[in-house]
């Protein structure tokens, strides 16, 4: 029994800070620029098509290489989309109009990646594969490989809270006409958050492959987990991206145990509601007065 938990316990952590990565995505670019980025679990399943389509199957590279390669382009692609959709998106009056926008561009991404790589869901053959053994708890290659989340959540800490960019991209988070004011180019501020964005939904699709596949729908549930744990912990708070991750992937996984498996992606979305009903700050955010 207590192997059973342990076995729960890593893999609710690993598929934890999975979530905490989405939150965080949704949490850089709506502090940069006021816009709720709705297409981001599309633009998760656009750099697993990149990686596994374009750079492992397509173009015959190893894991290390298109990893690169894959970040790099999607760095790119996210310059691209600051400039051309969310710079021009945070201009509205209207939140309604920017989460439809957001939605709209998620779908032309899907249609583009099925135009290219076709319909049909693959994968990477033997990429991740197998187990491991902990005592007496098997815990698969895939759900450790997600433990580089951790690192990724990391880094990205180090980088707002002890780099020069960084405090500038945190000061433009807070306000964005003071930020201007003193001199910080918050355009291109923001055009750097939305590429960095992009790299970490790259990152999410690389990483959750062996779990899904590769397919137009393979980041939807994880996406609006995502959001989920985001609010759990405090909207708009990095750490409580962080501490709402853990706490929805360790919960659902713990509740696998009582609950038959097909409940399990139910526990994300009543911890939602009960949330937003009773402690509508999350976690580790602070009450509105």
């Amino acid at each position: 029994m207590i192997w059973t938990i342990i076995q729960l316990v890593i893999s609710g952590i690993a598929m934890g800070f999975v979530y905490a990565l989405i939150g965080i995505e949704y949490t850089l670019i709506y502090n940069a620029s006021g816009v709720l980025n709705f297409s981001h679990d599309k633009m998760v399943s656009l750099g697993a098509y990149i990686y596994a389509g374009m750079f492992v199957l397509g173009l015959g590279w190893n894991s290390m290489v298109s990893a690169i390669a894959s970040l790099l382009l999607m760095a790119v692609f996210g310059i691209l989309v600051a400039y051309l959709i969310f710079i021009p998106l945070r201009k509205q009056k209207s939140m309604i109009f920017t989460i439809m926008a957001t939605i709209m561009f998620g779908k032309v991404i899907m249609e583009g990646a099925c135009l290219i790589w076709g319909g049909n869901a693959f994968t990477i053959p033997d990429f991740m594969s197998g187990t491991y053994r902990i005592g007496n708890a098997v815990i698969s290659k895939s759900n450790l490989f997600l433990i580089i989340a951790i690192v990724i959540v990391a880094l990205l800490q180090f980088y707002l809270q002890k780099t020069k960019p960084g405090k500038a991209m945190r000061c433009v988070a807070q306000n964005r006409t003071a930020a201007s004011i003193v001199g910080i180019d918050v355009n291109r501020n923001m055009a750097i958050t939305i590429a960095i964005s992009t790299v970490i939904c790259c990152c999410i699709g690389i990483l959750v492959v062996p779990l899904y596949n590769v397919s137009s729908t393979m980041s939807n549930m994880i996406g609006l987990k995502g959001f989920a744990a985001g609010v759990l912990g405090g909207f708009g708070y990095m750490p409580g991206c962080i501490a709402g991750g853990l706490v929805l992937g360790i919960v659902e996984n713990i509740a696998s145990m009582i609950l038959p498996s097909v409940y399990k992606d139910v526990v994300a979305f009543v911890l939602l509601v009960a949330f937003l009903l009773f402690r509508p700050q999350g976690l580790l955010g602070k009450k509105n007065k």
